[in-house]
């Protein structure tokens, strides 16, 4: 469900996704993983948990646990990704990628255009499902952590072995080597 109203309920668990412009493999294409657990350490420092997540090649989930003084969802999403879309088009710079760049270019919208946008990087919603109960948390922890089995998808043989996911968090005790995780059942 794409988000049409603000998610304002704090004190929360909230199921996130976000998909870069057109599913274009854009995380996976300047290896932006780096910078995927950057946003998770600014979202830990700002007292926002981060429970699970998966980053795949074009769009990430995660559940994250927003506290009652947190901003709004919305902030925090579009923060994110406007400066995670800095980060792309600078590494899509880098490495020469012009085709990349001017697809990226043709497809910001006219108004947004006369506003400064340059390059339309990620889809303009987001999804967001607030996790009203532990069945709920688990069917989306489940879905997170095989997403990298799926057939569209198939990257790894065993979920617990692709590389960018909390599943070995859950599922062997493992802490994880890049951010912070908060197990569920703590908040």
């Amino acid at each position: 469900m794409a988000v049409k109203v603000r998610q304002n309920q704090r004190d929360a668990i909230y199921f996130v996704t976000f998909t870069c412009h057109q599913w274009i493999p854009l995380f996976e294409i300047t290896q932006l993983y780096d910078n995927l657990y950057q946003w998770f350490s600014i979202l830990n420092k700002q007292q926002i948990k981060v429970l699970a997540y998966v980053f795949m090649p074009n769009h990430l989930h995660c559940l994250i646990y927003l506290p009652k003084d947190a901003p709004e969802l919305y902030k925090i999403i579009s923060n994110a990704k406007r400066f995670m879309a800095y980060e792309i088009v600078k590494r899509l710079e880098h490495a020469d990628k012009v085709d990349l760049l001017v697809r990226l270019e043709n497809s910001v919208r006219a108004k947004e255009a006369k506003k400064g946008k340059l390059h339309q990087v990620f889809k303009e919603s987001y999804d967001a499902k607030e996790c009203f109960n532990e069945s709920f948390i688990r069917q989306k922890l489940d879905y997170i952590h095989k997403n990298p089995l799926s057939k569209k998808w198939n990257l790894a043989s065993d979920y617990l072995v692709y590389p960018y996911s909390s599943a070995r968090f859950y599922d062997l005790n493992e802490p994880d080597k890049q951010v912070i995780l908060t197990h569920y059942l703590d908040v």
